[in-house]
């Protein structure tokens, strides 16, 4: 099954407030059923796309300290 990707064209990209000026980090963007990711120095490239459920599940695991950043 080919999984249709979609479309972040229209869509409104933001970055944490805490993010340095320098284009070194990652912006999201937020369309129906979907969070995109991608990096700031290169934002003509493909992005990462994941679901709600994901997403949340990624943000859960991160703030209970799951990832070593």
């Amino acid at each position: 099954m080919i999984e249709v990707q979609p479309d972040f064209s229209a869509a409104r990209w933001f970055k944490s407030a805490r993010s340095e000026p320098s284009d070194q980090c990652v912006e999201i963007a937020v369309v129906p059923g979907r969070v995109g990711v991608r990096d700031t120095k290169n934002r003509g490239s493909s992005q990462l796309s994941f679901t709600n459920a994901e997403w949340q599940a990624f943000l859960q695991a991160a703030k209970s300290g799951a990832y070593d950043f």
